[in-house]
């Protein structure tokens, strides 16, 4: 069944490219590799804010009245699956829904804190240079942890997770699963 729409998979993509492109150019000598690391900063950005009113418009799986739950929700779910009893999601699980936001929220935030350094107000500020700095090595461990998320999910639920955000397509709804 279809669950991720193109717009959903293309923002998922780019945000993953800009994201990496922006880390990789990060660490390079300035002068080569600024202009990569700023356009990843800006394109980064731009997924963000496309994918929040894709998140308020977009379709059902899209939505994230559809995948943002309650903290409730989300221990609950922990809960299942640190006893090996967590149901199956069509869209986002609690805890995917969390991430999503974890990273958006970092990637944004390096955005942010990357475009206030090449400003006059705060350029050579080594307070925001730090900030930004420990905000690229916070992604890195939410992209890790996202990545084994993805991995567990997927060999738990017997489903290539990577593969549906691509094709957009996941295995249809078993009972006991919750769409």
């Amino acid at each position: 069944m279809r669950v991720w729409d193109a717009l959903v998979r293309v923002l998922h993509w780019t945000l993953a490219a800009a994201v990496a492109t922006g880390l990789i150019s990060g660490h390079w000598p300035p002068s080569h590799f600024d202009d990569w690391h700023h356009t990843a900063g800006y394109v980064a950005a731009a997924a963000v804010v496309l994918r929040l009113v894709w998140g308020i418009r977009g379709s059902r799986y899209a939505r994230l009245s559809q995948f943002v739950r309650s903290p409730r929700q989300v221990l609950a779910y922990a809960r299942a699956l640190r006893a090996g009893d967590e149901p199956r999601y069509i869209g986002h699980n609690p805890l995917g829904g969390w991430m999503v936001l974890a990273l958006w929220a970092t990637a944004a935030a390096l955005a942010l804190t990357g475009w206030l350094y090449t400003t006059d107000w705060l350029w050579g500020y080594e307070w925001l240079s730090d900030l930004h700095a420990g905000l690229a090595w916070a992604i890195v461990a939410l992209v890790t942890a996202h990545l084994g998320g993805v991995a567990m999910t997927s060999w738990r639920h017997r489903e290539n997770l990577v593969g549906a955000m691509f094709s957009g397509a996941k295995r249809a709804p078993q009972p006991g699963d919750i769409d």
